[in-house]
C-alpha cells in the first residue's frame, strides 16, 4: 500500500515537472520570438509597407502554423490568450507610458475635439455596429445571440487600435493630427471598456427610459471617477517624493515608487470597478507634470526610458499573443462545418466599421472647425480621412472584450460564441494587416513630406497663436505668459472660438499659486539640504 502511494506521488511529481518544463520551453520560445520581432522590425524600419506591429503579427502567424504542424493539429500557440493577463499585466504599461510621454500642449489644446472623437464617437460607432449586427445577423444561421450580446458586439468593435498609424505619423511634423489620433485612441479604449462593463452590469430584458438614464449616469460616473482616481494617485506620488526626497539616499527607491504608484492606481480602479485605462493614463499625465520633476536627474532619464521600454515590449508581446492564438483549433472546430457563415459574419463586421467611423469623424470634424478661426488649427479633409482610416484597425482590446463576453475561462462552449470569437480574430488580423500595410502609402499620398514647410512651421511656432496658449499640463517654462497680453473673451462666440486662452490662463495661475508649491514640478524643486537642486532652489527664491 505504501509502495503504491509512493509511486503515485512520484508519478504526480513527474507530471508537474513535465508541465513546468513545457512552460519553461514555451517561455523560452516566446522570448526568442520577441527578440526576433525587435531585430526584424529594426531591419524593416524604412520599409514602405511593413511596420513593427504587422511584423509581430506575421511572425506570430508563421510560428502558429509551425506549431500546428509539429503538434499535428493539436495546438497552435505557446500561451493561451487570457483577458486577465492582457488587462492586468500587459495593458497598464502601454497606457501609462502614453500619458507619461504625451505632448500635453497639443493634447489639452485639442482636448474637447479628442473627447468628442473618443467618447461621443465611440457611442455613435457602437450604436451603428450594434444596429447593423442586429439586422444582418438575423439572416445568418449563427445561433442564439441575446440583446446583451448584440450591444456588447458594438462595444467590442468600437474599440480601435491606431498603433499602425501612430508609427507612421511624426508628432513634430503633424502635431495636430498626431494628437487627435493618439488622444482619440486612448479615450476610445477607455470608453469602449467602460461601455462594455456598463452593458454587462445591466439587466437588458426590460428596457425603459429610467434604465437608459441610469445607464448614462453610470457611464459618466465611471468616466469621471476613474479620471479623478488617476489624478489623485499622481498627486500623491508627487507629494511623497517631494517631501521625503528619496533620491538623497537611493534613486532606485524613486523609480520603484513611481512604477508601483502607477500600477497601484490601475489595480485600485479595477478593484472599485472603474476604468483602469483612464485612471492610469491620467496618472501618467500628472506624474510627468509634477512627480517627474521632483526626482533626481538620473531618475528622470531612467524612468523615461524604462516606461517606454516596458510599453514597447508589452505591445510586441500582445501582437504575437493575438496572432498565435488566432489559429486555435478548439474555436475553429466549432465553425468547420459552416466556414461560410464565419466569413460572412467577419465581412459584415468589417463592412460596418467603415460607416461606423465615417458617421462621426466627418460631422464632428466639421463642428470642431466651426469653433476655430485660425486655418492651421482646423482639421483639413485629408487629415479627416487619415483619422477615419486610423480607426478602422482593431486590436487586442477587441480580442480581450470578445473573450470576456463569448468564452468561459478561455474556452468556447456554444457555436454562436465560437463564431463570434473566430470572426473577431479574423477582423483583428485582416484590419491590422491589410489596412496597416496601406497606412504608410496612404499617409504619404495625402500628406506629402515637405521639408521646407515643416521647417517653416517649426520656426514660426514661437510667434504663432498656439505659442501663447500654455499647455494645461506641460513641461514648458512657467514664465511663458510673462509679457503676453491675452484678450479676455468679450462674447460667447469669442469664448467658443478661443476657449483655450481663458482655460489655460486661469489654470496656469492656479497651478503656480497652489499646486506646484505643494506637489512640486518644474521650478518648484524640493528644498533638501545637500540635494543636487539646493543651489537652483536658492537662486529661484532669492
Amino acid at each position: 500500500m505504501a509502495v503504491a502511494h509512493l509511486s503515485m506521488m512520484i508519478s504526480k511529481l513527474q507530471n508537474v515537472s513535465t508541465s513546468d518544463h513545457s512552460s519553461v520551453v514555451s517561455m523560452n520560445l516566446f522570448v526568442a520570438l520577441l527578440l526576433a520581432c525587435i531585430v526584424i522590425g529594426h531591419l524593416l524600419e524604412e520599409n514602405r509597407w511593413v511596420n513593427e506591429s504587422i511584423t509581430a503579427l506575421l511572425i506570430g502567424l508563421c510560428t502558429g502554423v509551425v506549431i500546428l504542424l509539429i503538434s499535428r493539429g493539436r495546438s497552435s500557440h505557446l500561451l493561451v490568450f487570457s483577458e486577465d493577463l492582457f488587462f492586468i499585466y500587459l495593458l497598464p504599461p502601454i497606457i501609462f507610458n502614453a500619458g507619461f510621454q504625451v505632448k500635453k500642449k497639443q493634447f489639452f489644446v485639442n482636448f474637447m475635439t479628442i473627447v468628442m472623437f473618443g467618447a461621443i464617437g465611440t457611442l455613435v460607432s457602437c450604436t451603428i455596429i450594434s444596429l447593423g449586427a442586429t439586422q444582418f445577423f438575423k439572416k445568418l444561421d449563427i445561433g442564439t445571440l441575446e440583446l446583451g450580446d448584440l450591444l456588447a458586439i458594438g462595444a467590442i468593435f468600437a474599440a480601435t487600435d491606431s498603433v499602425c498609424t501612430l508609427q507612421v505619423l511624426n508628432q513634430d511634423e503633424t502635431p495636430l493630427l498626431y494628437s487627435l489620433v493618439f488622444g482619440e485612441g486612448v479615450v476610445n479604449d477607455a470608453t469602449s471598456v467602460v461601455l462594455f462593463n456598463a452593458i454587462q452590469s445591466f439587466d437588458l430584458t426590460h428596457i425603459d427610459s429610467s434604465i437608459a438614464l441610469h445607464f448614462m449616469g453610470n457611464f459618466l460616473y465611471l468616466f469621471f471617477a476613474s479620471t479623478m482616481l488617476g489624478v489623485f494617485a499622481g498627486l500623491l506620488s508627487a507629494y511623497i517624493i517631494k517631501k521625503l526626497y528619496f533620491g538623497r539616499h537611493s534613486t532606485d527607491r524613486e523609480v520603484a515608487l513611481m512604477m508601483l504608484m502607477a500600477y497601484l492606481s490601475y489595480i485600485l480602479a479595477e478593484l472599485f470597478y472603474l476604468s483602469g485605462i483612464l485612471t492610469v493614463f491620467f496618472c501618467g499625465i500628472v506624474m510627468s507634470h509634477y512627480t517627474w520633476h521632483n526626482v533626481t536627474e538620473s531618475s528622470r532619464v531612467t524612468t523615461k526610458h524604462a516606461f517606454a521600454t516596458l510599453s514597447f515590449v508589452a505591445e510586441t508581446f500582445i501582437f504575437l499573443y493575438v496572432s498565435m492564438d488566432a489559429l486555435d483549433i478548439e474555436k475553429w472546430r466549432f465553425v468547420s462545418d459552416s466556414p461560410g457563415t464565419s466569413v460572412a459574419v467577419s465581412s459584415i463586421l468589417l463592412g460596418l466599421l467603415m460607416p461606423g467611423r465615417a458617421a462621426f469623424v466627418f460631422p464632428l470634424s466639421f463642428l470642431s472647425n466651426l469653433t476655430k478661426k485660425n486655418q492651421r488649427d482646423k482639421i483639413s479633409l485629408r487629415q479627416q480621412v487619415i483619422i477615419w482610416w486610423a480607426g478602422l484597425m482593431r486590436g487586442a482590446v477587441s480580442m480581450a472584450l470578445a473573450y470576456n463576453q463569448f468564452t468561459r475561462s478561455g474556452h468556447t462552449q456554444l457555436r454562436a460564441n465560437a463564431i463570434m470569437i473566430t470572426s473577431t480574430t479574423t477582423v483583428v488580423l485582416v484590419s491590422t494587416v491589410v489596412f496597416g500595410l496601406m497606412t504608410k502609402p496612404l499617409i504619404r499620398f495625402l500628406l506629402p513630406h515637405s521639408p521646407k514647410q515643416t521647417t517653416s512651421m517649426l520656426s514660426s511656432e514661437p510667434t504663432s497663436p498656439k505659442s501663447v496658449i500654455v499647455p494645461l499640463l506641460g513641461q514648458d517654462s512657467v514664465d511663458d505668459l510673462v509679457g503676453q497680453d491675452i484678450r479676455r473673451p468679450a462674447s460667447l462666440r469669442d469664448l467658443l472660438t478661443t476657449p483655450t486662452h481663458t482655460v489655460h490662463r486661469y489654470w496656469r495661475k492656479f497651478d503656480n499659486a497652489f499646486m506646484r508649491p505643494v506637489f512640486g514640478g518644474r521650478g518648484f524643486v524640493p528644498f533638501v539640504p545637500g540635494s543636487p537642486t539646493e543651489r537652483d532652489n536658492n537662486v529661484q527664491w532669492q
